[in-house]
């Protein structure tokens, strides 16, 4: 069994960098899927689109809920999840993030959301003239 995963983006980020991340791999290892927020949605329509593919996507190792940007409507959705819900969520998703935590689909949640983080991080890097 593995930890499920949920993208919560503005707009069709998380169904991009998923199809990308898929595409790199060529495999998704993970249950997967992503909501995309635009600006006319109903939060609560989305709450309830969202809690219904946790309870899809969660096979009993919990839902790693990532996010592009914290404070933000994907976000503070993702965050009303945890309510009876094994779900743990990151903000600030990116490509190499999202690319580490398909590579480690056997962690538990708790590991998956820590691979998340330094994925994230790492993937981070400024190039003053050549990297």
């Amino acid at each position: 069994m593995s930890a499920g995963l949920l993208i919560i983006t503005h707009n069709d980020i998380g169904e991009q960098l998923l199809n990308t991340a898929t595409t790199m791999l060529d495999t998704c290892p993970l249950p997967a899927a992503a909501i995309a927020i635009n600006t006319d949605c109903n939060p609560d329509n989305t709450i309830k689109q969202a809690l219904q593919l946790v309870d899809e996507l969660d096979s009993g190792e919990g839902v790693l809920v990532l996010t592009d940007m914290y404070g933000s409507t994907p976000s503070n959705i993702a965050n009303q999840l945890s309510d009876g819900h094994h779900v743990v969520v990151v903000t600030g998703i990116n490509l190499p993030m999202l690319i580490r935590v398909l590579n480690y689909p056997r962690l538990n949640l708790e590991q998956l959301a820590d691979k998340a983080g330094s994925g994230g991080h790492d993937g981070i890097i400024i190039c003053e003239t050549k990297c």
